[in-house]
């Protein structure tokens, strides 16, 4: 059984303490603070012989100061159930320490009709309650972070939605606990409404046969992004903390900075898969 939301401040000095936090950049052990990233493929990062796909966890650090550790645990194909039935979650509340961001991003495979699957208004809020009040023990700051937007459009032209009411329930639950909640969901919607259709296929992840050594049959994937996307969007992470000063301006750089390609670095293996 899972247990029920619970808080362990109350909201006037769960907000208190979250200011605080983020004025100062402060943790218990006197060092920058880790930014760690729960999710699923969109956010994850991945490896050599993936590029040019990338998560927007992946190219978070560009956004944010150099000594800014972050810690990238998004998994591919975890839903906010599969996550912490693996251990992950228990694994980065080990870990995490005062002052340290814990960035929450699942919805796609809690979608899903197996037993990654969840219910928006029901199970997934019960399981992402245990990530906000596991960073909350441990004097972490919980984030938020909607579900980013599959590539869809109507015959208009219009960028659709797929995600159901899991960006809804991410934003009633963040409402209710007093957490801060980053909205990747509608930020996104507007981005791909402002690309368009053909402009998005720059940041998904779609290739011509021939265009890259990894994909040479090509690739037309509307969920996950090459480089390019995986950056807008990490500005776009970092850019809405920053302006409800989830975090402080010390702790951001470079928001209106372009980056060419390659600016983004790609281990060998998976690291969140090792």
């Amino acid at each position: 059984m899972i247990k029920p939301l619970r808080l362990i401040v109350t909201l006037a000095l769960s907000a208190a303490f979250l200011l605080a936090a983020g004025a100062t950049g402060a943790t218990a052990a006197d060092r920058p603070p880790r930014v760690y990233v729960t999710g699923d493929s969109t956010a994850a990062t991945y490896a050599t012989s993936d590029a040019p796909r990338a998560g927007w966890g992946q190219a978070l650090e560009l956004f944010l100061a150099k000594d800014v550790e972050v810690v990238n645990e998004a998994w591919s194909g975890a839903s906010s159930k599969s996550f912490v039935e693996a251990g992950k979650l228990d694994a980065i509340l080990r870990d995490i320490r005062p002052g340290d961001y814990l960035l929450v991003s699942f919805g796609h495979n809690d979608q899903k009709t197996d037993e990654r699957g969840t219910d928006p208004w029901s199970t997934y809020q019960d399981y992402l309650s245990l990530y906000i009040e596991g960073a909350r023990e441990a004097g972490a700051i919980p984030v938020l972070v909607t579900s980013v937007e599959r590539r869809r459009f109507d015959q208009s032209g219009e960028p659709q939605q797929s995600l159901g009411d899991y960006p809804e329930a991410m934003r009633e639950l963040g409402a209710r606990t007093d957490t801060p909640v980053v909205d990747l969901h509608a930020m996104s919607l507007d981005h791909w409404g402002t690309l368009g259709i053909e402009g998005t296929k720059a940041e998904f992840l779609w290739l011509a046969p021939g265009e890259h050594a990894n994909y040479p049959a090509g690739v037309q994937d509307n969920t996950h992004f090459q480089e390019r996307g995986a950056i807008e969007l990490a500005r776009l992470v970092v850019g809405a903390a920053k302006g409800q000063r989830v975090v402080s301006s010390d702790l951001t750089r470079r928001l209106g900075d372009e980056f060419p390609e390659g600016s983004l670095t790609w281990p060998a293996t998976r690291p969140a898969e090792d």
